[in-house]
């Protein structure tokens, strides 16, 4: 396997000097071999190679093949996780065929019922696994809004509630629809302040949950396992919240159409989600491996494009990329934290999958690769 590894070092570092390798060194080796450094300096990471399957993945330059080789433990990671994922334009992401499959399910089985599918490979895990890693006060699973760089992310969780409820114009006795119950984050928040909430999602997990914390709380609210172009309320919303879930609803004509049917005159709708300036930009192992579907990051002009042809008017939007990179980093901490009990517990290859995930979106957001707004809708 030393040839065959030097072939791959030799192909990489060609690799690497044809797009560079933005100041940050990093070392290679095989399990029992010494590393081959790149770059200047003390490597900042060592990615270790097992045996053959891990050799094959970083031979192949494909960055589907080297994260499943990490997951299954044909390779290995030493050292800083994020300068590795600054590091991925090294690879390539050739899928076409499963890229297309993600576009013609729907087609076939239509946009509900493939949601239902794709949302549950993400959300049906045991609560506590999320819970290790979000935020303690409120398990809010989207961006906070950070006063300072170094403020705990419970209450940059808090500060958006609060702006979420302002700006929604909100009041107590009100009747408002929670679009992704995700862990009752809205639900506990708005219920508390005596406002009615009816919370959709369409996880099993999500749905038990957030039924025992309405029970718990003595809370004002509901929760339905309905996903949101299937709701048909009795009669129209004076407000609403979605907290992250217009990632999961790239249809932006249809789901505008929604608000505009389900809200009173007059009311507002706060959402808030990542972004990207191109619809539908994400990797194959991204897709695969985190979130699949035919799901899109808010690309913002499309959005705005789709709202002028309705009634609706845009209010506000605020930029929130160093808020989500704040968000993701604390959470990837956490993660990092609790990785032998995760480890323990659901396994290896979770805990990784969720490092890949939460510390690629640090480096994404921290390096404008992805973005991240709030915005307010109105009825007039």
């Amino acid at each position: 396997m030393d040839a065959a590894f030097t072939r791959m070092a030799r192909a990489l570092e060609r690799r690497a000097g044809e797009i560079g390798l933005n100041g940050t060194p990093f070392a290679l080796r095989l399990r029992d071999g010494a590393p081959v450094a790149f770059g200047d300096g003390e490597p900042a990471f060592t990615v270790v190679v097992n045996d053959r399957r891990g050799l094959a993945a970083l031979a192949s330059l494909d960055v589907t093949a080297a994260g499943e080789a990490y997951l299954d433990g044909a390779l290995d990671l030493e050292g800083d996780v994020q300068k590795l994922l600054a590091l991925r334009d090294l690879f390539t992401n050739r899928h076409p065929l499963r890229y297309a499959y993600r576009f013609v399910r729907p087609l076939l089985f239509g946009q509900v019922a493939s949601d239902r599918k794709w949302i549950a490979r993400h959300y049906d895990e045991d609560p506590d696994f999320f819970l290790l890693f979000l935020d303690r006060r409120h398990r809010c699973y989207s961006q906070g809004v950070f006063a300072r760089d170094d403020e705990p992310l419970e209450d940059a969780i808090t500060r958006k509630l609060d702006f979420a409820f302002e700006a929604a114009r909100i009041e107590p006795g009100q009747r408002v629809l929670d679009i992704g119950g995700g862990w009752g984050a809205f639900t506990e928040y708005a219920g508390k302040r005596g406002v009615h909430v009816t919370s959709l999602t369409i996880s099993k997990q999500s749905e038990a949950f957030i039924n025992e914390l309405i029970a718990r709380e003595g809370l004002p609210c509901e929760v339905r396992l309905e996903h949101f172009f299937d709701h048909r309320p009795a009669a129209p919303y004076d407000a609403i919240v979605n907290l992250g879930v217009t990632e999961h609803l790239p249809d932006y004509p249809a789901t505008l159409a929604r608000y505009h049917a389900l809200l009173k005159p007059g009311g507002r709708v706060y959402l808030d989600a990542s972004a990207a300036r191109a619809k539908h930009q994400t990797t194959d192992f991204f897709e695969r491996h985190i979130y699949q579907g035919n799901g899109s990051q808010l690309c913002l002009h499309d959005y705005v494009a789709a709202l002028s042809r309705t009634p609706l008017e845009l209010e506000a939007v605020y930029n929130d990329r160093h808020n989500y990179a704040l968000t993701t980093r604390g959470w990837a901490e956490n993660l990092d934290r609790h990785r032998e009990e995760i480890e323990s517990r659901w396994g290896r290859a979770q805990y990784r999958k969720f490092q890949l995930y939460l510390w690629g979106c640090v480096d994404g957001f921290t390096r404008d690769i992805i973005q991240a707004y709030r915005l307010v809708l109105h009825r007039p």
